[in-house]
């Protein structure tokens, strides 16, 4: 088993929350983004966007996800599930 020494307290939640929610604003401009916290690593979305209208359900969920892969990413990624991600697009 490996130690692992960690260099810097985890990110308190809010600030997660913050960069959850400017990723998917960057990712998708103009859209409106909610982000609600959960247990530690775990968030919530709503995301209204009319750049993903005409898109399937799953290519909708794709989209956000890409905008937010970077936080979701590697072993002490801040990020660990979205638990429930709504998506309106008007």
């Amino acid at each position: 088993m490996a130690l692992k020494i960690l260099s810097s307290p985890p990110p308190e939640p809010e600030q997660v929350a913050q960069r959850l929610a400017q990723a998917i604003a960057d990712a998708l401009p103009g859209a409106d983004v909610d982000v609600q916290i959960g247990s530690p690593g775990h968030f919530e979305l709503a995301v209204t966007s009319r750049g993903l209208a005409g898109l399937s359900r799953v290519k909708q969920q794709q989209a956000v996800y890409a905008a937010i892969a970077h936080l979701m990413a590697g072993d002490d990624a801040p990020v660990h599930a979205i638990d429930r991600m709504t998506i309106r697009t008007s």
